[in-house]
């Protein structure tokens, strides 16, 4: 099969069909898991550290280590939750090593939800600056939020993962998570308040849908 066609056709395969052929020795698969993941494991990455060169090493690290150990993924989670304990654990590693505090702060002229949706927004230049202040806005009051809040806010709010999902990937109680983000957002709302900004409100009450 020539190669394009064959790199289509996994570009068709769900995650687990792309593990179990790299499982077997196809490195395109495996390449393939990359292209798919890479924008969004990336953009975790500089949400929970804030620092562009870093999360670049974060994003390229997690994918080292994931392909090291394939062979003892089992498929309990989603490959997509088993990438993102890996780079969430790198993450708190960088933290830990580096005794600093995450810095949180946009790129110039980059937006990290585009960034992590690969998505093509058409705008004015009004909107689009005001579109990225806010985002510096929010991105510089997420930094004073405790690590376990404002990671349940981005596991939640910017990559769209489920309490329950949340909860295995971090490992804690489901009400834990659902605690963590209401307060997180509450603490969010009235930072982005007293900056003079909006931004993500507290929607979700910790007794509400596991979804």
């Amino acid at each position: 099969m020539p190669r394009d066609d064959s790199t289509a056709l996994r570009a068709t395969w769900t995650d687990e069909e792309l593990v179990a052929h790299s499982m077997r020795g196809d490195a395109e698969s495996f390449n393939q898991l990359i292209v798919r993941w890479e924008r969004p494991i990336y953009a975790l990455a500089y949400r929970v550290i804030g620092r562009e060169e870093d999360a670049r090493d974060v994003c390229q690290e997690t994918f080292l280590r994931a392909f090291r150990a394939l062979n003892g993924f089992r498929g309990q989670s989603k490959f997509s939750s088993w990438l993102y304990r890996i780079a969430l654990n790198l993450c708190r590693d960088w933290i830990r090593r580096e005794r600093r505090a995450p810095v949180v702060q946009a790129p110039e002229g980059v937006d990290l939800v585009d960034l992590a949706t690969a998505r093509e927004p058409v705008e004015s230049i009004e909107d689009l600056v005001a579109r990225h202040d806010l985002s510096r806005r929010v991105a510089s009051a997420m930094a004073v939020l405790p690590e376990e809040q404002r990671t349940a806010i981005i596991l939640k709010e910017y990559h769209g993962l489920t309490f329950q999902e949340i909860a295995d990937l971090v490992g804690c109680p489901l009400s834990t998570v659902k605690t963590r983000l209401y307060q997180g957002l509450v603490v969010l709302r009235r930072e982005l308040s007293r900056r003079g900004g909006t931004g993500p409100g507290p929607s979700p009450a910790p007794s509400g849908s596991p979804s």
